[in-house]
């Protein structure tokens, strides 16, 4: 079976077994089948590179569905089988009148995903509004349900990425949203656009609008050159070494997290080291959004992996920062970027 196409990189790369997973029964029969085997869990393909062919079974989370749990006059508890493109579940909600996952819009992949690294954009993250989900133990075959605790976010992290690792498929999500939402739109760029649109008091569909207007200004569509978005994750580093580089870039932004911390942005940093629409055959990064490494046609995964690193390197020498991938690398350790 050929990935190419389940891959928003395009990296062409064959696996010897595929098994397409329809419903959280087929994923626990299939995982008793398996066995002990080491197994890899593929979803919208939207945050991985293949820099190497997997040589394991290769299991495609599709599980489907939308459906309503609980509602009271305020709020609304909405489940999500894994296998739900992510901005499905959005527009379903916009559709219904339900707040809270509006400045998301359009972020790609599968509903299984967003909570693996706590997605976010534009002021909002998944902790805002996760209840619990169901995941199934590659163990025992058993289904767990982890609540907001449970899961540990951090930024673009959780319990699924560090202690848990490779130990449970997300099956589906549980969300809590708002029948009666208050728009975010303290990002700049959202509010900069909706004082160009002349509009002062947006509903969620008209926040959804203008995130799905600002990405496609600065985001590539996979489906004509293939990425996964933000490579690099936005470092948090101590206030004096913000205050340092600030002392020689003047103009670097940064958003406090803590009283100790600053979050700079890795586009900022990367596109300040001339790395902004540059390309090294095949790959380089996206002329609107430096931040965003891609493949311009034929690139394999190391090739990409090379790319990235060079930019790392780049960022290192000039701000003494190493960025560290959001994207995660399939054939290789995260540690050994």
């Amino acid at each position: 079976m050929n990935l190419k196409h389940l891959n928003t990189f395009g990296i062409d790369v064959d696996v010897a077994e595929y098994i397409p997973i329809q419903s959280i029964e087929q994923l626990q029969a299939t995982i008793n089948i398996v066995g002990n085997r080491e197994t890899l869990i593929l979803g919208g393909g939207s945050n991985v590179l293949f820099v190497q062919a997997p040589e394991v079974p290769v299991l495609h989370i599709r599980v489907p569905g939308i459906k309503i749990l609980k509602e009271t006059e305020t709020e609304v508890l909405i489940e999500a089988g894994a296998g739900v493109v992510w901005h499905d579940l959005v527009a379903y909600a916009i559709q219904h009148g339900y707040g809270g996952i509006e400045n998301l819009s359009l972020i790609p992949g599968f509903c299984g995903a967003a909570p693996m690294q706590n997605i976010g954009a534009y002021g909002v993250e998944l902790i805002q509004v996760f209840d619990h989900l169901k995941a199934v133990n590659l163990s025992t075959g058993k289904i767990e349900i982890f609540d907001l605790q449970d899961c540990e976010f951090g930024y673009r992290s959780s319990v699924f990425k560090t202690k848990l690792k490779n130990q449970y498929v997300i099956a589906s999500i549980v969300l809590k949203l708002s029948k009666r939402p208050e728009v975010n739109i303290s990002y700049g760029s959202i509010s900069d656009l909706l004082d160009e649109w002349g509009i002062k008091h947006p509903s969620i569909s008209v926040v959804s609008k203008a995130v799905i207007a600002i990405r496609r200004s600065k985001l590539p569509d996979p489906s004509e050159i293939g990425n996964a978005g933000s490579f690099f994750k936005n470092p948090v580093v101590h206030k004096d070494v913000y205050q340092g580089i600030k002392q020689q870039f003047p103009s670097v932004p940064g958003y406090i997290v803590s009283d100790n911390d600053v979050k700079v942005p890795a586009g900022w940093l990367i596109e300040t080291c001339g790395w902004k629409g540059k390309q090294l055959g095949n790959t380089g990064t996206w002329k609107h959004q430096a931040l965003v490494v891609v493949n311009y046609g034929g690139a394999t995964g190391k090739e990409i992996l090379e790319t990235a690193r060079l930019i790392r390197d780049d960022v290192h020498d000039t701000f003494n920062i190493t960025l560290q991938p959001e994207v995660n690398l399939i054939g290789m350790l995260q540690e050994d970027f």
